[in-house]
């Protein structure tokens, strides 16, 4: 009689087989915490080029209300509380070392000079159109993750505010005689002047109030404005 052999797993492959499969099923929480992790890194990125883009669109703006009548170039605003170094010399409409052939001036091409205005939006407006309006804005917004399937869309709060700062370069007077002219400017985010100046500071803070702890950050964007007027592009005939 003969006999025929046919395939089969022994039981140490079947042993084998098991242990990996263990092995697998052990790993499958980490592996999904892992991914759950790296898809909230995605979704704060997101929130992160969120707040990044409102910055940028807020710089977009007009320096102040006084600055928005499109029929005139932007002029420099007069202050309360600037650094006197960058105020008019006299009523040249200029600032030290603007050359005369520059349209930034505090005359209006009216002939009128303007105040910078407080911070806020102003009476009237019935939409947004300089960069104080954006003041106190607080939105929220849903993101969600491409990269994953292991966690849902989630949302972020973006908080805009506008302030004065201090306007005073450091190492000096750029006026005084005999100065490199040279000047250095670190500005202080912190504290704020008594009145306007000729710098606005510009700050947007990103939270997520949905209690994730991967989420849990305070992300702050500062950026600042200056009071410089609008210059206009010289045309020449041929």
């Amino acid at each position: 009689m003969s006999k025929k052999l046919r395939p089969a797993i022994t039981m140490i492959e079947l042993i084998f087989a098991l242990v990996i499969m263990g092995i697998v099923l052990m790993s499958a929480p980490t592996l999904i915490s892992m991914a759950s992790k790296s898809g909230y890194v995605a979704m704060q990125q997101e929130a992160i080029n969120e707040a990044a883009s409102q910055a940028n669109i807020v710089m977009g703006y007009h320096w102040d209300e006084n600055n928005t009548d499109e029929m005139y170039l932007d002029p420099i605003l007069q202050v309360s509380s600037g650094d006197s170094n960058l105020n008019e010399i006299g009523t040249t409409g200029r600032r030290l070392g603007t050359p005369q052939e520059s349209y930034r001036t505090f005359v209006r091409s009216d002939g009128q000079r303007f105040n910078a205005s407080t911070l806020g939006n102003d009476a009237g407006d019935t939409e947004k159109d300089d960069i104080d309006d954006f003041s106190g804005d607080s939105y929220l917004r849903e993101v969600e993750s491409a990269s994953s399937d292991y966690i849902e869309s989630d949302t972020i709060q973006i908080n805009t505010s506008v302030s004065y700062i201090f306007d005073t370069p450091g190492g000096g007077s750029y006026a005084d005689p005999g100065a490199d002219k040279k000047i250095t400017f670190n500005p202080n985010f912190t504290s704020t002047p008594p009145g306007t100046t000729n710098i606005k500071k510009i700050t947007v803070t990103l939270t997520n109030p949905g209690g994730i702890d991967e989420l849990d950050k305070t992300i702050v964007f500062n950026a600042f404005s200056c009071n410089i007027g609008a210059y206009e592009l010289e045309e020449r005939n041929f």
